[in-house]
């Protein structure tokens, strides 16, 4: 009940001070903080803007992959090419991380960042397959933004299932959003656009699926 009254809603609450309330409690803020001590890590150890220490560091390289390192599929979420890159991606992380974790739970929650994170990167290395196929030489791909799509798409479709509004957040403010991060992704260079979409739409599937759930257990905490 207390942990219940601790995540309420309140909406004269700042929400910075609604996370750091909450911030010993949270598997978001958790994922921010491993997303930075990595990026330091990395920076220290020989650069973020380094190709080659890259992929020494586990981010996504098709034809390794192809050779058996699955890994890379999931440490490839945690590394970030350049300060620019971590933060524009840690930012959108971290406040609607926030409220996607509130709504659904931190199992939940983790279920859909890491899964839907690992399926864009999934979507991304068929693809670079692919690409290899037509003589195009392979990409050396990392970032979170797949795991922080499957978050957003994953948003929408909850947003849609509670009738197109959630605390101050709504269906069409969310939809405007996406369908911008996108469209920017598509018009820039050097973007992993489908491990953006597999990570979307991945997302959206896993909220469909843990729904009911989440709709069992909202019923009976509102039973007296």
């Amino acid at each position: 009940m207390e942990e219940q009254k601790k995540n309420s809603y309140d909406p004269n609450e700042d929400i910075v001070d609604r996370m750091w309330k909450r911030s010993k409690n949270s598997i978001n803020l958790f994922l921010v903080i491993s997303n930075v001590l990595v990026f330091f890590a990395v920076t220290l150890t020989g650069g973020t803007e380094s190709t080659r220490h890259m992929i020494d560091s586990g981010a996504a390289y098709a034809p390794l992959i192809a050779e058996g390192e699955y890994y890379r599929l999931f440490t490839s979420m945690f590394l970030h090419f350049g300060i620019q890159h971590l933060t524009n991606n840690m930012l959108l992380l971290l406040f609607l991380g926030d409220y996607l974790e509130r709504a659904v739970g931190k199992f939940r929650y983790l279920v859909i960042y890491l899964g839907g994170g690992i399926i864009g990167n999934l979507c991304s290395y068929l693809h670079e397959l692919f690409l290899i196929k037509t003589g195009k030489a392979p990409a050396v791909s990392a970032g979170a933004s797949g795991a922080i799509f499957a978050a957003v798409g994953a948003m929408l479709v909850l947003l849609a299932f509670r009738k197109g509004k959630l605390e101050d957040l709504t269906f069409r403010r969310m939809a405007i959003m996406a369908g911008l991060s996108l469209m920017v992704g598509f018009q820039s260079s050097n973007v992993d656009n489908f491990a953006h979409l597999g990570g979307f739409f991945a997302g959206a599937f896993l909220m469909v699926v843990l729904y009911p759930g989440m709709e069992k257990i909202r019923k009976k905490e509102k039973r007296p």
